[in-house]
């Protein structure tokens, strides 16, 4: 478990659907979705009680001129199973 005080960094970029795995796309495509928004991740994280932090017009670092935003999170477990969760959670709710 990730046991320093820095929280987790989720980009819409994890979860889109039109990106590559090579292109920032971290879930798996049946859980992914079609431009999702820092908003959606924020409230699929919230609804997962992760209390999200929004950051308007930060970028994706491969895609500096698109500033889609972000979304920061503070959990005691691994990264991979908090996107999966939101992912799911995105995905359900469209």
């Amino acid at each position: 478990m990730p046991k320093d005080d820095r929280p987790i960094v989720l980009y819409p970029a994890y979860f889109d659907l039109g990106r590559s795995r090579t292109e920032g796309r971290r879930v798996a495509k049946r859980w992914a979705v079609e431009s999702p928004t820092a908003q959606e991740v924020a409230t699929a994280a919230k609804a997962l009680g992760l209390k999200p932090e929004v950051e308007e017009g930060k970028a994706f670092p491969s895609t500096p001129w698109r500033k889609e935003g972000r979304v920061l999170v503070r959990a005691d477990y691994f990264k991979t199973s908090i996107l999966q969760k939101v992912a799911k959670h995105i995905k359900e709710s469209r």
